[in-house]
């Protein structure tokens, strides 16, 4: 019955600054254990030379090499002269294909000092800078596509116009809704709730139709559109880029801006205002049956003052609104789907640029119609 081989060891012998490494037994992973931490407890920085020995090793794996080489490269590392001596010619084959295969140990970060941080802030506001040009340069560039469809309308792809019609605005209708359905009755829910304290409740119906009617059933709506059809655009044209169905455009002599970016922007275009005006409504009804429930404002008392308090300029301000946020949206949309790189990672990347970029482009627009106004006292 054979003997079986002896658990490996490390053996240390050290004379002065030079170093010797002496493994003994099997290296296999299996009965790595002992070695690799008796390895890792040596400091590199104690020898000037250092010799590992792998003669007495009497079986070897490729986890046994990437020890040996590992520790080697330690030492290597730390400044001292390695010599890694042993090797039968089997085993030499087997420890240059696992050096080859080790990966180069990355070197450690730059210390960043505050002028590389003033350069990184410097490049980031470049980078902002010439990606907001390039925004303008292809909004510009849809801007002159509908100038041309309107001194020549037929170039516009009226089916196009009709399916994006109904896919960013009618079947956006339910959850637009529902959404400005549920601001109405939080609206009135938490006015009544501070309204009460004073005995002003009946004032929550000026709460409502103004904070509806203004500001948030247009935003809002804009919100969502962004979220869903602006990552939709930029998605379907993204995945064009990448099939390279754009590129055949071009060659057949198509103008992607009109063919694909033109009718979506139409579509919003047309579609926002029609949606603002579903959100107004559906905000009010809202807004009017929670005032029943919490309040016991009747709903013809709700209606009475909605018409005799609210002003019709309310309603006019935030569908003015509608057409500057539809074409962001529209614009921004299709921009980054013509922005997408080669691979589907580039989709994904893009879309949720789209949705934040789109999103952040209307309340900031938003804000800027809400200082107009309040400059014009309207």
């Amino acid at each position: 019955m054979p003997t079986p081989d002896p658990s490996p060891q490390l053996v240390i012998d050290r004379s002065g600054d030079a170093l010797r490494l002496a493994f003994t037994g099997p290296l296999l992973i299996a009965t790595l254990r002992a070695p690799a931490e008796a390895a890792a407890r040596l400091s590199p920085g104690d020898a000037a030379r250092v010799r590992i020995d792998v003669a007495g090793v009497t079986a070897m794996d490729t986890a046994g090499a990437w020890l040996a080489l590992d520790l080697a490269r330690r030492f290597g590392e730390a400044g001292a002269k390695v010599d890694l001596v042993g090797l039968t010619p089997e085993r030499k084959t087997l420890v240059e294909a696992v050096r080859a295969a080790m990966p180069d140990r990355a070197a450690p970060p730059p210390r960043r000092t505050p002028v590389d941080r003033l350069a990184d802030f410097g490049a980031g506001v470049e980078a902002a800078g010439r990606t907001t040009l390039e925004g303008f340069g292809f909004f510009g560039l849809v801007l002159s596509r509908i100038g041309r469809t309107i001194v020549r309308p037929g170039r516009l792809r009226f089916t196009s116009l009709v399916h994006h019609c109904g896919e960013a605005g009618f079947a956006a209708v339910p959850i637009v809704a529902l959404m400005a359905f549920m601001i109405g009755v939080v609206l009135a829910f938490q006015g009544s709730v501070q309204l009460r304290n004073f005995g002003a409740e009946v004032f929550v119906v000026d709460l409502i139709s103004v904070s509806v009617l203004r500001e948030l059933g247009i935003l809002l709506t804009a919100i969502i559109v962004a979220g869903r059809s602006g990552s939709a655009f930029t998605a379907a044209i993204g995945s064009m880029k990448v099939r390279e169905e754009i590129d055949a455009m071009r060659t057949l002599g198509l103008d992607p801006i009109e063919v694909l970016a033109l009718p979506r922007a139409l579509a919003l275009l047309l579609m926002l205002p029609v949606l603002g005006v579903v959100a107004n409504f559906a905000g009010l009804a809202g807004g009017l049956l929670m005032s029943w429930i919490e309040l016991g404002v009747s709903p013809g008392m709700f209606l009475s003052r909605l018409q005799e308090n609210t002003d019709v300029n309310h309603m006019i301000v935030g569908m003015v609104k509608a057409p500057v946020f539809a074409l962001l949206i529209g614009v921004i949309g299709c921009w980054q789907g013509f922005q997408v790189g080669a691979s589907s990672e580039s989709v994904g990347r893009r879309t949720t640029t789209s949705v934040v970029m789109a999103i952040f482009s209307v309340i900031i627009a938003d804000a800027l119609f809400s200082i107009f106004f309040a400059e014009l006292g309207i």
